[in-house]
């Protein structure tokens, strides 16, 4: 039995194909979309949507082709190592308002080349470690956290290209120096504050208070070692002084001689 399908057919079975595809490609990425976040593609980029979810945590399942990602106004207290290592087309990261305080070190590997721009606003973060943000060229907001001023904040900033727009907002909630608590970060840095100053300073009296410490340990050693010694010697020879003396004890062998 011949073929009878019009010459449209090809067409048609394009279109199909077309079609089914696309509804694989939507049901694909329903599937991989955490189930507490919306997921939506826009301009051909796949957007997360997990804001004012009550979240807790960073969701484990994110999809790998994750363009933007928003995860503001949650109750996350922390960005572990790698949370996002497997999004590597991840160019917006939102995590404002949220209840951080660690950030850990490893927090952004896998995304520091793609990043473009990250939000941590509005957290408790009060100091990072000098790892947590190597390599990253987003722009970047840590306005309205709790900052902690010394050595390794200062090393961190100097590192990063913050948000022109909130850089004034990155205030030093304490400091090494409590004189600059409640003043911006850059605009102390820009007075020629130097915070790892401070710190070697600490760190030099820390030492010498430890080898006073040390030194006067070891004296009061010596002086207990001495005069414990001189105890002794002084015992030893009000019992040598005890002893009957040797002429005494002559006499008296002689005495003994006559008798007998």
């Amino acid at each position: 039995m011949q073929d009878v399908a019009g010459p449209g057919a090809p067409r048609l079975s394009l279109v199909l194909r077309g079609l089914l595809g696309g509804m694989l490609l939507a049901a694909a990425l329903v599937t991989a979309c955490p189930t507490s976040c919306h997921c939506m593609e826009k301009n051909g980029l796949t957007v997360v949507q997990c804001m004012s979810r009550d979240l807790e945590r960073i969701p484990p399942d994110l999809p790998r082709d994750t363009v933007v990602l928003l995860l503001a106004s949650n109750r996350i207290t922390r960005v572990p190592n790698h949370a996002f290592k497997e999004l590597h087309h991840l160019q917006e990261l939102d995590l404002a308002n949220n209840e951080i305080e660690t950030v850990d070190a490893g927090a952004f590997q896998g995304v520091s080349d793609s990043l473009l721009a990250l939000d941590l606003s509005n957290n408790r973060i009060q100091s990072v470690p000098k790892e947590a943000f190597a390599r990253l060229r987003a722009k970047i907001s840590l306005s309205s956290n709790p900052w902690h001023c010394e050595c390794t904040l200062q090393e961190v900033l100097r590192e990063l290209r913050l948000d022109p727009e909130t850089v004034n907002e990155v205030i030093c909630h304490t400091a090494v120096q409590e004189e600059y608590a409640g003043k911006p970060v850059i605009q102390v840095l820009d007075s020629g504050i130097n915070f790892c100053n401070f710190h070697h300073k600490t760190t030099d009296v820390a030492m010498f208070v430890t080898m006073f410490g040390w030194f006067a340990m070891v004296i009061a050693y010596v002086i207990y070692y001495v005069r414990h010694n001189q105890e002794d010697a002084r015992r030893h020879l009000e019992y040598l002084k005890s002893l009957p003396s040797s002429s005494h004890i002559g006499k008296d062998f002689d005495t003994i001689s006559t008798v007998l």
